[in-house]
């Protein structure tokens, strides 16, 4: 068999499947930051539900760099509550991305010790935040609609 053939053959049974993944790369956005905005919203909920919890949490086992608790706690849930928003509606879709991975930096750092399947679930939610920084929040967002890419 010819090999200039056979890989204009693999190439032939490629092109289909590799329209049908550009095509679902849009959808593929959508869940993720749906996905990742529903877990940074729900942390958020969680700590102004109990305000004294957080505040105790914040003095006593969450070690934020460089800011107090007094400022961490306020600023943290902050972005945990805001920048969700934004990211499941594609609005600033790069910009909450890049927030929302400094609040899951902030987080692994801030604590003492982190058990393994916690830490794999930062570095999960770390690598959808990097897709969507760096390849934006796809068609079906705001930020499509509206005309605002971003820098490329």
């Amino acid at each position: 068999m010819n090999t200039n053939t056979f890989s204009h053959r693999i190439a032939a049974g490629w092109r289909p499947l590799a329209r049908l993944l550009d095509a679902a790369q849009h959808l593929g956005a959508l869940l993720a930051r749906l996905y990742i905005a529903q877990v940074f919203f729900l942390s958020g909920l969680t700590k102004v539900r109990d305000w004294d919890t957080t505040l105790l949490l914040f003095t006593e086992e969450y070690h934020v760099p460089l800011l107090p608790p007094a400022l961490a706690a306020p600023l943290g849930t902050a972005g945990e509550l805001v920048l969700p928003v934004l990211l499941a509606l594609g609005l600033a879709g790069r910009f909450s991305a890049l927030g929302l991975s400094v609040v899951n930096v902030v987080a692994v750092l801030s604590l003492s010790e982190i058990a393994p399947a916690a830490f794999q679930q930062h570095l999960t939610w770390g690598a959808l935040l990097a897709a969507l920084a760096l390849f934006g929040p796809g068609r079906w967002s705001l930020d499509h609609w509206r005309g605002r890419h971003g820098p490329r």
